[in-house]
């Protein structure tokens, strides 16, 4: 599914990864990678003849406002409501009807879902489970929790996706402030990072 997005991120955006480094030195004491910032997303877009792909990134508190596991009603209902959402790409992505896109595939993964983390995060909770520090471990992991979704669209008309508009996402979360956007298409490569007030960008 991620063929098209393979090579995107070490292609582009070298502001971006410059300023995820001076985000790391900031955060480095807690041990985040600097990826992992309150407020901005991350979106990969590939578009190769008929198929787009995009995967979207973002902390679970720009979706849902928290990060820990979901135990009260109340934040089981906001987890539920915010993968409801994702669960419509062509509403949330906004998609032009004249491009005649369907969902050939579709995965969203966060342990807000339930789904385990990576298994290196799983080995590194185990190490430290034998000294006492396990609890300590898993809570920084949903400290930093995360939400990937991955959709792959079959476009029967891609001429007609001229611009991907993501004002719709940021409706629907509006504690997302930006999203750094790397896109693949017919035209080139480009890395731009879009806002609620300029958040679209042409294919």
């Amino acid at each position: 599914m991620r063929r098209l997005l393979l090579a995107l991120p070490f292609a582009l955006l070298p502001l971006a990864i410059a300023q995820a480094a001076e985000v790391h030195d900031h955060e480095h004491e807690h041990g985040s990678l600097g990826a992992h910032e309150h407020g901005v997303g991350r979106l990969n877009a590939a578009l190769d003849g008929q198929t787009l792909e995009l995967e979207l990134e973002s902390p679970a508190m720009n979706l849902v406002g928290f990060e820990h596991v979901a135990s009260s009603d109340a934040d089981k209902a906001k987890v539920a409501a915010a993968r409801a959402q994702l669960e419509k790409p062509l509403v949330l992505f906004s998609l032009p009807k004249a491009a005649n896109c369907v969902v050939s595939q579709q995965e969203l993964n966060s342990p807000l879902f339930g789904d385990k983390p990576d298994t290196d995060d799983h080995d590194d909770d185990d190490d430290h489970a034998t000294d006492g520090k396990g609890s300590a471990a898993e809570e920084h992991h949903h400290d930093h929790s995360e939400i990937h979704a991955h959709y792959q669209f079959t476009c029967a008309a891609p001429g007609a996706l001229k611009t991907l508009d993501l004002s719709q996402v940021f409706k629907t979360f509006p504690a997302t402030q930006k999203i750094q956007v790397q896109l693949i298409s017919p035209s080139g490569q480009q890395g731009v990072e879009v806002t609620s007030k300029a958040a679209a960008l042409n294919f």
